[in-house]
């Protein structure tokens, strides 16, 4: 997005695209969404995506495409093996990362399962700045463990500080230290830091941690899936990387890295992933599980057609204009918030604008779900669907108990060139107004959990009649059909 000045106000977002292709949506009246809420089990994951007005439950595998790359899947190469397409991605991936070498798969996860398949032992540690939810389920699934070494004050969630998804570079030294390096299993560092407010990591400080573990022999590994909202943040925040083009700057992380994966449901604006390799001998160490996991080595679970617009994908995500409207939203909207008073995580990052659910809701106990009830009441008063991040998102401690998550937010995502600013400013209404009738909000309980990424599927209900009055509340604010 460009920084275009207004003549008589102060500026707002301004996109730079025109839309050619519209969806229709339609808003549930609030007695109707509370019956939908009830029969998903209180999880937005489980409601019909037809029964929601703002869909921002996530950025991934809903970002729009460019007439570019829907016009690209028409030149698809259709082959089992040896695909055109595939070589095509392959050559464009090389020239941005510099890394010869790709493992395509189905999506991000799929990336993250072969490469804790071939490098986590049982007892093993994989040192990482923050966890993402399947990145730690593969690892604790073989028996391994992850050492979360995230600055302490990446974890405060009103701040100033540009950088909160950076590592702790003295606790990486005393981790590897207490644990010798022979039984690390690598070095994750995540670009965009999910679970802490789409936060990004500097590249200084992706330079200084990568420089550590190569003195060690530990395998570095970038998790690029929100590398491009990460991109923007270092060339506007970080001293000495204005004049650097985003090509620049990518070129300069990646080689930092042994390993580079991404899910092209975020980086891209498609669907698929890949793991970018340098060494050839860790290629074809980690080529088997391809094949016996995702597909044959020239296409992985993907479809050649959204390979082959996501060869545009990657080329757009080298421009400013494209990836700064995610950033800029995403900074209005929590301005605008603040502003208003909703406690929000700040300052705005990638992905999504993400609300402190723990101060919003803070008489709700831990063990009660904060931030999946504040999920579940969003959508009740606006038909706006959320993610919860938090406690719900956790897997409990191995006695059973509740594992409280360091961070209870909900995520509003900003699906890449999706929403208008109108329907951002709606979004913004409903929140304040739910958040001046916060205290009508009660928690949750499980009545169906899963043992594993529970927040997917598990079923859940309220503990007590509090969605019915915070429904009634609504009405009779903004009337039935609302």
């Amino acid at each position: 997005m460009a920084e275009i000045k207004f003549y008589n106000r102060e500026p707002v977002p301004v996109e730079m695209h025109k839309v050619k292709i519209v969806q229709k949506l339609s808003l549930l009246p609030a007695r109707e969404r509370l019956n939908k809420l009830r029969e998903a089990g209180f999880n937005t994951f489980m409601l019909h995506n037809g029964d929601i007005f703002m869909d921002m439950l996530t950025d991934s595998g809903v970002n729009a495409m460019s007439d570019n790359m829907q016009s690209a899947m028409l030149r698809a190469d259709d082959a089992y093996a040896g695909s055109e397409t595939f070589y095509r991605m392959n050559e464009k991936l090389t020239g941005i990362f510099g890394m010869k070498y790709l493992l395509p798969t189905h999506q991000g996860r799929a990336c993250e399962h072969i490469i804790a398949q071939h490098f986590v032992k049982p007892g093993s540690c994989v040192i990482m700045n923050y966890h993402f939810t399947t990145s730690k389920a593969h690892v604790t699934r073989l028996g391994g463990r992850v050492e979360e070494l995230v600055k302490d004050e990446g974890l405060v969630v009103k701040s100033n500080l540009p950088f909160k998804g950076n590592i702790d570079l003295d606790k990486v030294k005393a981790c590897i230290e207490k644990e010798g390096a022979e039984n690390i299993a690598y070095m994750r560092l995540e670009a965009g830091t999910n679970l802490i407010g789409g936060q990004p990591i500097s590249y200084e400080n992706m330079k200084e941690a990568t420089d550590i573990a190569k003195q060690h022999g530990i395998v570095t590994v970038l998790d690029a899936s929100l590398l491009q909202d990460n991109l923007y943040f270092i060339k506007t925040r970080e001293a000495g990387m204005q004049d650097k083009s985003i090509r620049e700057i990518t070129r300069m992380i990646a080689d930092l890295f042994d390993i580079v994966y991404f899910s092209a449901r975020k980086f891209g604006f498609g669907r698929g992933g890949g793991i970018m390799v340098r060494d050839e001998e860790m290629f074809h160490a980690m080529e088997d599980y391809i094949t016996m996991f995702e597909g044959f080595l020239t296409y992985g679970g993907m479809s050649v057609k959204e390979m082959e617009a996501l060869i545009i994908g990657f080329e757009e995500t080298m421009d400013m204009d494209i990836i700064s409207q995610g950033p800029q939203f995403i900074n209005h909207c929590v301005t605008e918030l603040d502003k208003l008073g909703v406690p929000m995580v700040t300052p705005g990052g990638g992905l999504g604008a993400h609300i402190d659910a723990r101060q919003v809701v803070d008489h709700i106990p831990a063990e009660q779900y904060p931030a999946g009830s504040l999920v579940a009441a969003l959508y009740l008063c606006g038909g706006i669907r959320g993610m919860e991040r938090g406690t719900l998102s956790e897997e409990r401690n191995p006695d059973g108990t509740e594992h409280i998550a360091s961070v209870e937010m909900v995520r509003l995502a900003f699906p890449r060139r999706v929403f208008t600013l109108s329907q951002t400013e709606y979004v913004i209404d409903r929140v304040k107004w739910l958040y001046d009738h916060r205290h009508l909000i009660g928690g949750l309980k499980f009545v169906h959990e899963p043992k594993t990424l529970r927040f997917f599927t598990g079923k859940l209900e309220a503990v007590s009649d509090w969605p019915e009055k915070l429904v009634e509340a609504y009405i009779a604010d903004f009337g039935e059909d609302q």
